[in-house]
């Protein structure tokens, strides 16, 4: 395991132009996310050891106030999928690499639960919690 060792200075220069807080409101909302922006537009393999910091601290105050003031809806489990499904323009067969193709027809007909590993597949291929789908 490799040990990289941020350079003080220029992580701090670029925490004075983000000045980074908890965010308490939409204006301060949008000045993370346009840091964020700015800073993924020079592409994540040109990003340096500071500034790939500096991301992850705005992606973990960005995403605590979204699921403080902006929540995903609790909905049932198959319309969560399905809403996902249709959100990504995706078809029903995109799901057959991660669960059967009968599973998949009879989860979205509402025939059949989706069971915890089947959430658990399903929170990794979409990249949201597991509990949307239980």
């Amino acid at each position: 395991m490799s040990t990289v060792t941020l350079n003080e200075r220029e992580y701090q220069r670029l925490l004075g132009q983000a000045l980074p807080v908890v965010i308490q409101t939409e204006d301060e909302y949008a000045r993370m996310l346009a840091a964020v922006r700015e800073l993924m537009d020079k592409g994540e393999n040109q990003l340096s050891e500071e500034e790939g910091r500096l991301v992850e601290l705005l992606a973990v105050l960005v995403e605590e106030y979204e699921d403080r003031v902006h929540p995903l809806p609790k909905g049932e489990p198959r319309k969560m999928l399905a809403s996902l499904l249709e959100e990504k323009g995706m078809k029903p067969r995109d799901l057959w690499s991660v669960l059967p193709k009968s599973r998949v027809s009879e989860i979205l007909s509402g025939k059949r639960a989706i069971s915890k590993a089947q959430a658990k597949k399903l929170s990794e291929f979409f990249h949201v919690p597991a509990d949307l789908f239980l």
